[in-house]
C-alpha cells in the first residue's frame, strides 16, 4: 500500500508556496484582452503535474522521498523556460504585421487524358440520323427484292424459249478460225405466200455474221441464187444446198465458200417475220419507190410507214419489182432485221412483262438451231446484229461479177468475184473488212 502523501504546512516563504503550473488551455479570453503566452508544455491525461512534497527536512516529509521539481526564480533573460513562464505579469505588445501584397489568384489548370486514352463521349443519335438510316435500309431492301425479282423473271423467260426451241445437228466440228461466226438463215417454207412461184424448202436468206476478235462486226448477206459448189461435187444456187443436202450441206458449203467455220446456226421461218413483227407491236419501214407486186402481195407507196407482221413479211420477200433484183431483196431484209431487234431492245419491251412473254415464245416457236446451242446464244447474235447494224459494224454482200450468170444448164445465177473472194473474207475474219468493200459491185 502506498503512503499518503502529507500536507504541506504554510509558510510565507517564496519557497513554502509553489507557484502554480499554468493550464495549457487557458480561461475565456474576453474580446479585447491581450492573448497571453503559449505554454510549450502539453498536457494530457497522462501528464499531470505531480504533487508537490514539502519542505526538505520537515516532519511531515519522509527522508526516503525523491526529491521533486521546484520552481525557483531565474532572471528573466537567463533562460527560455523563464521567458515562458514569468513570475511577474506579462503583457505582450501587439504589433500589425507590414501589410503584404495580395497573393495572385492560381488556378489549377485541368488535367487532361492523352488522347488515344481519352474516353470518347457517346453522343445521343439525333433524329434526323436514325430517319436517314432507316430509309436507306428500306431502299436496299427494295432494290435487293427487285433484283431477285427481275432474275426470277429472267430465268422463267429463259426456261419458256429454251424449252421450245427446235434443235437439230447442223455443224460441221471443222477446225475453228478466229473470232465467231453465226450463220443465219431465213427458209421459205411456204405458207403464207402461196403465189411464190418457187417450189420447196429453200434457204430464202443466208447471212453470215462475223464478231471478230478485235475490228469491226460485220453481216454479209449472200444472194441466195449465187452459184456455188456443193459438198458431193455438183454445184447449183446456194439455197438450193438446203434443200438437197440438209442442214449440215448448207453449212458446209458456206464455210467452203468463205473459208470460215460456222460456230452458231441459227434458222428462222420466213412466216416467223410475221410473229415477231406483231410481237414487237410492228415497225417502221422506208422504200423509196412505189410497189405493186402479185406475188408477194406487196402493196406500197414511197415513203416510210408503219406495218405489222403480213406487210412486213411481203416486203423482205418482194424481189421481181426490185431494180436489183436478189441483191435488193437482201438490203430489205436486212432492214426488217435491224427494226425487229431495234423494238425488242426498246424500253416499251423491257418495261412490259407481257410484251416479253409473248416476243418470247414467238421467236422460239420460229426458231431452230444446233444440239448445242440455247436461247442464250440466240441472245448474243441478237445482240451482235445490232452492233454490225449500228454506225461501227458493216454490212452489204461479197464482190459480185455478175447478176444475171447464165449457166451450162440454161438457169440464171449470181456470179461471185472468185479472184477478189478469198482476201474479202479474210478481211471479214479478221474484223478489217470496210463498209465500201461491202457496197455490191458488178
Amino acid at each position: 500500500m502506498g503512503r499518503p502523501m502529507p500536507k504541506a504546512e504554510s509558510s510565507k516563504s517564496e519557497h513554502s508556496k509553489p507557484t502554480p503550473v499554468k493550464s495549457l488551455r487557458s480561461a475565456p479570453r474576453v474580446s479585447g484582452q491581450p492573448r497571453g503566452p503559449r505554454s510549450p508544455i502539453r498536457r494530457s491525461a497522462f501528464n499531470k503535474p505531480a504533487p508537490l512534497r514539502p519542505e526538505v527536512g520537515s516532519d511531515a516529509a519522509p527522508a526516503n522521498q525523491p526529491p521533486c521539481f521546484e520552481p525557483q526564480q531565474v532572471p528573466a533573460t537567463s533562460s527560455p523556460i523563464a521567458r515562458s513562464f514569468p513570475s511577474q505579469a506579462y503583457t505582450p505588445q501587439r504589433t500589425q504585421p507590414a501589410a503584404q501584397p495580395p497573393r495572385a489568384q492560381f488556378t489549377e489548370p485541368e488535367r487532361l487524358l492523352p488522347p488515344q486514352s481519352a474516353p470518347r463521349a457517346r453522343s445521343p443519335r439525333p433524329r434526323r440520323a436514325r430517319g436517314l438510316r432507316f430509309y436507306a435500309r428500306s431502299v436496299g431492301v427494295i432494290v435487293l427484292f427487285c433484283i431477285i425479282a427481275v432474275c426470277a423473271w429472267g430465268y422463267h423467260l429463259f426456261n419458256l424459249g429454251d424449252s421450245r426451241i427446235t434443235r437439230l445437228s447442223a455443224l460441221t466440228g471443222n477446225p475453228d478460225t478466229p473470232g465467231t461466226t453465226y450463220l443465219i438463215v431465213g427458209s421459205d417454207e411456204r405458207g403464207g405466200i402461196v403465189s411464190d412461184p418457187t417450189e420447196g424448202h429453200r434457204a430464202d436468206t443466208i447471212m453470215v455474221l462475223q464478231v471478230p476478235e478485235s475490228g469491226t462486226t460485220s453481216l454479209v448477206s449472200i444472194p441466195r441464187d449465187s452459184l456455188v459448189n456443193y459438198p458431193d461435187g455438183t454445184s447449183g444456187k446456194i439455197n438450193g444446198a438446203l434443200n438437197f443436202g440438209g442442214h449440215q450441206s448448207l453449212v458446209q458449203t458456206v464455210e467452203s465458200l468463205t473459208g470460215l467455220t460456222v460456230d452458231h446456226y441459227v434458222q428462222i421461218g420466213m412466216d416467223g417475220v410475221k410473229q415477231l413483227t406483231d410481237a414487237v407491236g410492228g415497225v417502221n419501214l422506208c422504200l423509196d419507190y412505189d410497189v405493186d407486186d402479185p406475188y408477194s402481195t406487196l402493196v406500197w407507196q414511197a415513203g416510210c410507214h408503219d406495218v405489222d407482221g403480213t406487210t412486213a413479211l411481203a416486203f423482205s420477200r418482194m424481189r421481181y419489182q426490185d431494180p436489183l433484183g436478189d441483191i435488193g431483196r437482201t438490203a430489205r431484209q436486212r432492214q426488217v432485221v435491224s427494226k425487229i431487234i431495234s423494238k425488242a431492245a426498246s424500253p416499251s419491251t423491257f418495261a412490259s412483262p407481257s410484251k416479253q412473254r409473248e416476243l418470247v415464245t414467238a421467236a422460239a416457236d420460229v426458231l431452230t438451231v444446233d444440239n448445242t446451242d440455247s436461247l442464250f446464244d440466240v441472245a448474243w447474235a441478237g445482240l451482235a446484229l445490232r452492233s454490225a447494224m449500228g454506225p461501227d459494224g458493216a454490212m452489204g454482200t461479197p464482190p459480185i461479177s455478175s447478176l444475171n450468170y447464165v449457166g451450162d444448164d440454161g438457169a440464171s445465177y449470181v456470179l461471185l468475184n472468185a479472184d477478189a473472194g478469198p482476201a474479202f473474207w479474210a478481211d471479214v475474219r479478221d474484223g478489217k473488212v470496210t463498209k465500201e468493200a461491202l457496197v455490191p459491185s458488178f
